[in-house]
């Protein structure tokens, strides 16, 4: 009797386990059916779908049309790159534009991006960060349709902005539609800074906006069309495809790194506040595996902290390669608590130049940081001594334009 209840019980177990298996197996095969991608996640756990995962909004565009790509690293769509997934749809891809740090993403800054063919697919790569920072008519005489899907990080001097607003123009004057995949801006939960005077007009500032935005790329391209600041007013025959269940407010992590020098959260996060040294003789770590998330100066007093640039993978020749330099680490910061600060942290800038050894060398004589800025009052304030209440004061006005009219185009609430 024992024997039979045991071999009774054995059964119902393997009954059960495979009723589990099979209703595990049809789940796997409807998620397969019904989704295209894998979606993306924040840290907060809420589910983000970005414009290129919605492939269902997209491809009816796409179907029977020669296609132009203007994408790097950071295109992705689940876990597969936005060029192998639409190969594998049979997708005819003519041609792939690269911006800046090459359409791999491995170029370091500032190095000249060359054409050529994509090894892996055979697909044409024309250079968008090289000889020219635009399409021209032959690159786009085959092509029916383009799509733009990059990655930002949301401030304006970060140039895939600069290179979205030159494909729009090529793409009106030579009347191809652009589709603009939307993405996550890992820094839209607040706008600070100066608003671009269009006389420091570079390809770091292409369009009058704070140096803090708070929109996507999408949202720019709809503000670029509505307010004609394209080239001589022209109009980019424009689709967005937005992404869903994203708020501006929202914390959110890069599944990819946007390019060679932002290699974390943290240092996206500090990208606003540190990107001005780029135009004084003070490093912010490039040649380090820190980029970002330090700075300091051979010119700096002795701090406890320092470090030696070195040529790398990111920077070919960073600023003060091979000497000492002394200043702040601020890998240690909590992301968090830099967020709900919701403001560019001028006091590393400010405290900066008052230690400096020689004022007279803190800017670069380029003025390129006047470029960043957009502005050359942000600087004449800082050698007059300016404290930053004073500085954010002057900001005030251009910010509150810039607020009315952002209200128009955004796909997406704060």
């Amino acid at each position: 009797m024992r024997d039979i209840y045991d071999k009774i019980n054995k059964n119902l177990l393997h009954d059960f386990k495979s009723r589990i298996s099979l209703i595990l197996c049809f789940s796997v095969l409807y998620f397969q059916c019904t989704s295209h991608i894998l979606p993306t996640s924040n840290k907060t756990g809420t589910i983000i779908l970005t414009g290129a995962d919605q492939t269902e909004k997209y491809f009816p565009l796409l179907k029977g049309k020669r296609i132009g790509l203007v994408i790097n690293q950071t295109s992705i769509i689940g876990e597969y790159h936005i060029v192998d997934y639409l190969q594998a749809k049979n997708f005819n891809i003519k041609k792939i534009f690269a911006p800046e740090h090459g359409f791999r993403g491995d170029n370091p800054d500032g190095a000249t991006i060359l054409d050529g063919i994509d090894k892996k697919t055979g697909i044409s790569i024309v250079s968008l960060y090289g000889l020219k920072k635009a399409p021209n008519a032959k690159d786009l005489s085959d092509i029916d349709i383009v799509v733009f899907d990059i990655q930002d990080v949301g401030t304006r001097f970060y140039t895939f902005l600069s290179t979205l607003k030159y494909v729009m123009e090529a793409c009106a004057m030579n009347n191809k539609p652009l589709i603009i995949l939307d993405r996550p801006n890992p820094n839209g939960q607040y706008i600070d800074g100066p608003v671009l005077d269009m006389k420091f007009a570079s390809f770091v500032g292409v369009i009058p906006i704070p140096i803090v935005h708070g929109m996507t790329l999408g949202e720019l391209a709809r503000m670029m069309n509505g307010e004609h600041w394209l080239q001589n007013g022209l109009q980019c025959n424009l689709t967005v495809i937005p992404c869903h269940d994203y708020k501006h407010s929202m914390k959110y992590s890069l599944p990819v790194i946007p390019s060679p020098n932002l290699p974390n959260d943290l240092a996206i996060a500090l990208y606003p506040s540190l990107c001005l040294f780029e135009g004084t003789n003070v490093s912010i770590g490039r040649g380090t595996d820190m980029q970002f998330q330090i700075y300091g100066s051979p010119f700096l007093p002795v701090s406890g902290f320092e470090f030696i640039p070195m040529s790398n993978t990111g920077s070919a020749n960073p600023p003060f390669q091979g000497q000492v330099c002394k200043g702040i680490d601020l890998s240690y910061l909590d992301i968090d608590s830099i967020r709900r600060q919701k403001k560019i942290n001028l006091t590393y800038l400010l405290d900066a130049y008052k230690q400096f050894r020689n004022k007279d060398k803190f800017f670069l004589p380029t003025l390129y940081f006047d470029k960043l800025a957009g502005t050359d009052s942000l600087r004449k304030m800082i050698e007059n001594g300016n404290d930053e209440q004073t500085i954010r004061a002057s900001w005030l006005e251009g910010l509150e334009k810039f607020r009315k009219i952002r209200s128009n185009y955004l796909l997406y609430s704060d």
